[in-house]
């Protein structure tokens, strides 16, 4: 088993947190920041400072928190367990009142009320307009394949969140898109582990770089929103560490996460948030979790037991953490005051590591939205995926065009669309301002000095949006789906939105002018019966304020696409990880009614891509795929040395050349094949860079495999032994830019000593 100690809070910002951000300029600092060294020389403000001996901020977090227990009486560390069930207003002009989601602070010992917002839709609960930046999904995020972009999301919602007043935001979400299905996939960083802690760790340290928590959920093994607050999900120990565990311990090792909210399901029979085995032995034990737990909402079942199995804070109206209820534990002795200030002291820590105490929010403070928005653009243009390009259909020649037709369901092509959280296109966030699709197109065709009409048609009426086609020059179509919490899709197919059957809309469309081109504005993979007769297809995901820029930019080239896949489009309703009603959503076990259902991960490792690998089986759309105006080859791969003992890393080396006229960006991906006797599907993702090229330009591309690192590239977990273990044997070093286009390889040898990490 692992264990750590917490790293040192500014150690890690002081070299994850980049001074600029994508291609957008420079990040703007937060209250008190320098550059990039955000909140590292932190001093305690002059209001703050009262005297007391945990206040004192030459002390280590760890000694302050301790100090600041031993203070309160038994009712004060009551209180600071649960969250309070009525409006905060102590920050002037802000009226918390959204389910009162705060821990009421105390004053008189320094403690600074936690108030928290969520994470998905934007920064903030505080009731003033504009609230937030409308910001793209998270699965947009993770199509860019690029860390950086995950950082600049971070930045935003960090700063956004603190301008805000909250210091604590709930976020990331990092469970892993197993079900395509999934009503919240959008929220998330797709199917591979690797991927998903690594966008989550930078999203993670940008947000804290800005003296925010961030709360990584939910955790774990909580893939699917059907039956979720009864379900039992059923996961063997190595599928849970090697998959759905894996992007919470990157983000716990190299982010020094503040918190982990458990989730709604029982795991193996016990809920989440009561289960020692999840967040005492796997969590602190396995992973090296130093933080605090807090509970989903609702998902608290018990007082001791919970408190005891590792929940250190009630979400958010208490019925368990309650002053009657924790007094009756600790007089029936199932509860001791040490349990209750051990929740308390890994939560202060974390706030006295963030400098919350020293430097408590009092007030709110103005937002540069326009810069934001700006970022916003960058990060969906970067995140949208080309899936198909027939004959170079795209990018359209805006000088060649008179007309074009904009056609949809007004959800997608009549307006921006957002992250989703109700059974319509709910903007949970206000936003500063919107760029529908029409006013993108008219945006991008003036920037080229076109004069080209476009003309919007909302397709209530699939006939006449059908003529408007044929009398343009090039049609338009969006559609896509709604995505949220608390419900699956039902089905993959695109769904009757806004009155229109789009599946009908498109093929209607299609005929009626081949030169359509479709684009998706969806939270997760969808069947597309009619993709063969259209030439052009670009997956934009949800893009929020900045929807009709970003689309417009990307077809008619002012900007690239370079996105790829981070989840898996499949060819049927049922294959995979949901092959069987079994696996999604479930059965009931003892037939005695529809719920609770028990969802069993009889795939095991075989999930997303791993299962097309190890099935030879050819999906639609391919994890890690995404087509661009540019062209690239892939060439001269290197891994060195040919021969290790499993502890030294493994340097990749290739050369990426853009053989095109156009400049443009590829991901290399390196995926790693592992030895018979591991019995492992036949690759796993270990790496990945993004490069942009000039026409003709070539650079030669260095990816690092450490065997010490926290996705342990090289490692498989041991049950039995409670432990990774590296196996003897010929590993494989693939190279490719989709999970199923490998263009190079080359083996290696691993003989470790005791076939031991």
């Amino acid at each position: 088993m692992r264990t750590r100690s917490r790293r040192t809070w500014l150690a890690i910002v002081a070299v994850t947190v980049p001074l600029t951000i994508v291609a957008t300029g420079a990040a703007t600092a937060a209250p008190g920041q320098a550059g990039s060294a955000a909140h590292q020389s932190r001093g305690p403000a002059a209001s703050a400072w009262t005297g007391l001996p945990w206040m004192d901020p030459a002390l280590a977090p760890a000694q302050r928190a301790e100090l600041l227990i031993s203070a309160m009486t038994l009712d004060q560390k009551i209180q600071q367990i649960a969250m309070k069930p009525v409006a905060n207003t102590t920050i002037p002009g802000c009226d918390f009142s959204a389910g009162g989601r705060h821990v009421e602070g105390i004053p008189e010992l320094a403690i600074p009320t936690l108030r928290m917002t969520n994470g998905p839709f934007g920064g903030g609960d505080c009731a003033v307009a504009p609230t937030s930046t409308g910001l793209t999904s998270a699965l947009t995020v993770a199509s860019s394949w690029d860390a950086a972009v995950s950082t600049a999301w971070g930045n935003i919602i960090g700063e956004e969140t603190r301008a805000s007043a909250h210091n604590v935001l709930l976020t990331p979400g990092i469970n892993l898109g197993r079900i395509a299905n999934a009503g919240r996939n959008f929220e998330y960083f797709g199917e591979d582990p690797y991927l998903a802690g690594t966008m989550a760790v930078a999203q993670v340290n940008a947000v804290q770089s800005w003296g925010v928590q961030s709360v990584a959920k939910h955790f774990a093994a909580n893939e699917q929103e059907t039956g979720r607050n009864t379900m039992d999900t059923v996961v063997d120990d190595a599928t849970m560490h090697e998959l759905y565990l894996l992007p919470f311990e990157m983000t716990i090792q190299e982010a020094n996460l503040a918190s982990v909210m458990c989730s709604y399901p029982h795991l193996n029979g016990v809920f989440a948030c009561e289960n020692p085995e999840l967040l005492t032995d796997w969590l602190r034990d396995d992973l090296g979790f130093t933080g605090y737990v807090m509970s989903d909402r609702g998902a608290t079942h018990s007082t001791a037991a919970a408190i005891k199995a590792g929940l250190d804070l009630e979400f958010a109206s208490p019925r368990w953490f309650t002053p009657e209820l924790i007094h009756a534990a600790l007089d029936a002795g199932t509860l001791q005051v040490a349990d209750i200030d051990q929740q308390l002291d890994r939560r202060f820590t974390v706030m006295f590591e963030l400098g919350q105490f020293d430097d408590p929010i009092s007030s709110l403070t103005p937002i540069d939205f326009a810069t934001n928005g700006e970022r916003v653009r960058e990060i969906g243009e970067q995140g949208s995926v080309l899936l198909k390009n027939a004959n170079s259909a795209l990018p359209l020649d805006a000088g060649s065009l008179d007309s074009v037709a904009l056609i949809g369901p007004r959800t997608f092509a009549g307006q921006a669309k957002f992250n989703s959280q109700g059974p319509s296109n709910t903007i949970v966030v206000t936003s500063p301002y919107t760029v529908t699709p029409e006013q993108g197109l008219k945006n991008a065709l003036a920037t080229l000095g076109s004069t080209a009409s476009v003309t919007y048609d909302d397709a209530t009426d699939i006939a006449a949006a059908a003529a408007l086609a044929a009398a343009s020059d090039v049609a338009v179509v969006m559609v896509g789906d709604i995505s949220r919490e608390g419900v699956d899709r039902t089905t993959l197919a695109l769904p009757v939105t806004d009155g229109v059957d789009q599946n009908a809309l498109v093929a209607a469309v299609v005929a009626a002018n081949p030169r359509t081109v479709v684009v998706l504005k969806n939270g997760g993979p969808v069947l597309l019966p009619w993709l063969d007769s259209v030439p052009a297809v670009l997956e934009a995901w949800y893009p929020a304020q900045e929807d009709g820029n970003i689309v417009a930019d990307l077809l008619f080239g002012i900007r690239n696409p370079s996105g790829k896949l981070p989840i898996t489009f499949p060819t049927q309703e049922r294959e995979a990880a949901n092959a069987t009603v079994a696996q999604w959503p479930g059965i009931d076990p003892d037939g005695a009614g529809p719920l609770p259902l028990t969802a069993t991960y009889s795939e095991g490792l075989e999930m997303g891509y791993r299962w097309y690998d190890a099935n030879d089986v050819a999906p639609t759309f391919a994890f890690g795929y995404g087509l661009s105006y540019s062209s690239f080859e892939l060439s001269k791969l290197e891994a060195t040395p040919r021969t290790l003992d499993g502890t030294h890393p493994i340097k990749v080396q290739f050369t990426i050349t853009n053989t095109s006229q156009v400049t443009g960006a590829e991901v290399g991906q390196v995926y790693l094949g592992l030895p018979a006797a591991a019995n492992e599907p036949p690759k796993r993702l270990v790496g990945f860079e993004k490069v942009t090229l000039d026409p003709g330009e070539k650079k030669r591309v260095t990816v690092t495999i450490d065997p010490s690192a926290a996705n342990h590239p090289l490692s498989v977990w041991d049950a039995a032994a409670d432990t990774w273990t590296t196996v003897d044997g010929e590993y494989t070093v693939y190279v490719g830019n989709a999970s199923n286009n490998v263009l190079l390889s080359q083996s290696i040898t691993v003989r470790t000593p005791a076939g031991r990490e």
